[in-house]
């Protein structure tokens, strides 16, 4: 059961201050300099944590691995957005310097959630450990080593680079996906520069960070300490892993070139792959699947699966949400896209109809199929939804807006409320973000690890019907659901701490 949390709850005035409440002029720098000290005291403890112990720490949904200072301040102001008041790093600090004293096992835990919650009752820190013990108990004792699981990349575009980005950041002992190889057909002199590079640097995304080098003589790319196989093939039955030292791999196809489960299992025809996961649309009997609304449907013995689109992986979550709590009778989505790189810079020849005609010049309406693949992920919507998509002169992030008919009436308080909620309490909350910014444009967007981030200010709601707005970094965004299919795919699962309440 989802409550909306109350807004504010007495926490001790000198660690917590509204703004301009307690603080003269003078003090701003210095409050700024001691959050400063204390992010910076926190950072090598929340690597300690994740790299030796597979423990990753969030603050209110937001990932601080590999987070600066200055990310790890910023992120704390989000707590504003849920709680009405504010948390500052003086508070979770005391918190992350017990569990790193603590054996416990691979998990993501919210102390930001935590740490609202023990300031709530207490005005000093001598009741940390006592509470920490008490939260993470059934974690103790039982950390342990992992086995590692080969992954391939068959593909290296746009979101195969991305991918590659993630697998790297999030590679560490406690973390069991290692990226063993690229798939890449045969290229000219300087090709194995050339993909290191793009890796290395990307005009929307911003620099890798971290280390690429070049191993020249065993055709490998090296990031971070990552020992990555360039691998040159035409087709799958070229390639034979285990020759790499690849077993047992879950082969991620990014190509699109192939979409149904007979097109697709020929890569488990290539000696040392074990399960195939495609990064689009799948065809046929194939099981499209939009982690955080199905992804239980993938089983054990499921070889071949489809992460979906970019859109679908957007839309779904928000429309479960409302369909649980409202019910929807019918709608439509309309997307507007950034241009993708199956356009044409200036007018050509394209198969598809508009497409042909400049990305970098026009807004080119054109169809979707995401509104209808939403019941693949959603069966309870089959035939509920029509879309269209409008492709815009931007590289990247686009948004959705979800025209619904509900079974109940409500407004848009109730809606915005409600999907704050599930925003950060709920199983979508890794998959849903919320914002209530009068600010926000898509840029502000890129490099969102979130699925869909509702824009709660454009919020449209009467009797029965609403509007919503649905913003979503098609690249990066969509890249963070296909690893948690790949991790879903392949048996890596967390606890979470505090466990999401279900919907109602």
């Amino acid at each position: 059961m989802i409550s909306h949390r109350p807004y504010w709850a007495p926490c001790p005035p000198t660690i917590i201050r509204e703004k301009g409440r307690f603080m003269s002029p003078e003090h701003y720098l210095l409050d700024w300099q001691t959050s400063q000290t204390h992010s910076e005291t926190m950072y090598p403890l929340l690597s300690q944590l994740y790299r030796q112990k597979g423990v990753e720490i969030q603050l209110f949904g937001r990932q601080l691995i590999n987070a600066s200072t200055i990310d790890i301040i910023k992120a704390h102001r989000v707590a504003r957005r849920y709680t009405g008041g504010t948390l500052a790093p003086s508070q979770t600090l005391p918190l992350i310097e017990v569990m790193a004293e603590l054996d416990l096992a691979p998990s993501k835990i919210d102390i930001g959630q935590l740490a609202w919650t023990y300031w709530q009752s207490h005005d000093n820190a001598n009741g940390i450990s006592d509470f920490i013990h008490n939260q993470l108990s059934h974690l103790m004792g039982t950390g342990n080593g992992v086995d590692p699981k080969d992954v391939v990349l068959y593909g290296f575009g746009r979101i195969g680079r991305l991918l590659a980005r993630l697998l790297v950041e999030k590679s560490g002992p406690g973390y069991p996906l290692r990226l063993r190889a690229i798939v890449v057909r045969g290229g000219k002199e300087g090709d194995l520069e050339k993909r290191a590079s793009l890796l290395r640097r990307d005009s929307v995304h911003g620099p890798f960070n971290g280390s690429i080098t070049v191993d020249e003589a065993r055709n490998a790319v090296i990031a971070n300490g990552n020992f990555i196989q360039v691998i040159y093939a035409n087709n799958p039955t070229e390639v034979d892993y285990t020759q790499y030292g690849i077993n047992n791999a879950l082969v991620v196809d990014n190509t699109g070139m192939w979409r149904d489960e007979e097109g697709l299992s020929q890569h488990l025809d290539s000696k040392g792959s074990q399960k195939v996961l495609l990064t689009a649309p799948g065809k046929g009997s194939l099981k499209n699947v939009v982690f955080g609304v199905n992804h239980d449907v993938i089983g054990e013995e499921d070889t071949i699966i489809s992460a979906a689109s970019c859109t679908t992986n957007a839309i779904t979550p928000v429309l479960k949400a409302m369909h649980d709590k409202f019910g929807i009778e019918n709608g439509h989505i309309e997307t507007v896209h950034s241009f993708t790189n199956d356009q044409n810079l200036i007018d050509n020849y394209h198969n598809g109809d508009r497409r042909g005609r400049s990305a970098s010049l026009n807004m080119v309406l054109t169809s979707t199929g995401a509104a209808s693949a939403v019941a693949k992920a959603l069966p309870d919507l089959k035939g509920k939804l029509t879309g269209n998509s409008v492709r815009v002169p931007t590289p990247n992030v686009s948004m959705a807006i979800a025209n619904l008919n509900l079974n109940n009436t409500t407004d848009k308080d109730e809606i915005n409320a409600y999907l704050q909620d599930v925003a950060l309490y709920s199983p979508l909350s890794g998959q849903i973000d919320f914002t209530q910014s009068t600010e926000l444009v898509s840029s502000d967007l890129i490099g969102s690890r979130f699925a869909g981030v509702v824009d709660s200010q454009a919020t449209i709601a009467e009797d029965n019907r609403c509007v919503l707005y649905i913003w979503y970094d098609n690249e990066f965004g969509y890249s963070c659901q296909v690893v948690h299919c790949m991790e879903k795919m392949m048996g890596v699962r967390y606890p979470m701490v505090p466990e999401p309440e279900a919907l109602s």
